[in-house]
């Protein structure tokens, strides 16, 4: 069995955003050579997610207004626990808990095994500086 490890940098310019890495993870898995197996992409940072859905903008939007409801931040939200340490973020920590910290894609033949409308996101919940994003890939 073969594995194949890459990273891919992000960098979201505002504190919250999702973007789109399908093309980027379909790239890494082409270099990899890998034909049968699995592909793990994995936010590498506890403010960050990854995770599978439509590529639909009011989905993304809908992502926003749900988790900003769940886990409010800015003016008028609540003083959460771990923002007493000094640290801040304590709403990107709760965001990136529900959102998930990674994905598992089948690959069959070469390419992602994904079903109708599925594409890999990265989600960015404390932004405005480099993150990391694994892929690694094992198979034959």
């Amino acid at each position: 069995m073969k594995s194949f490890r890459w990273t891919l940098s992000m960098n979201v310019p505002e504190r919250i955003g999702f973007v789109n890495i399908t093309s980027q993870v379909e790239q890494v898995l082409k270099q990899s050579g890998i034909r049968e197996g699995l592909c793990l992409v994995n936010a590498m940072h506890v403010t960050a997610s990854v995770f599978i859905n439509d590529d639909e903008p009011g989905l993304r939007r809908d992502y926003t207004a749900w988790l900003e409801r769940l886990a409010p931040s800015g003016e008028g939200a609540p003083v959460y626990q771990h923002d007493r340490t000094g640290e801040g973020g304590g709403d990107a920590h709760l965001r990136r808990q529900l959102m998930g910290r990674e994905a598992v894609v089948a690959v069959t033949d070469g390419g992602l095994d994904f079903g109708p409308w599925e594409q890999i996101f990265y989600g960015e919940f404390d932004g405005r500086r480099v993150k990391r994003v694994l892929v690694k890939i094992i198979g034959e």
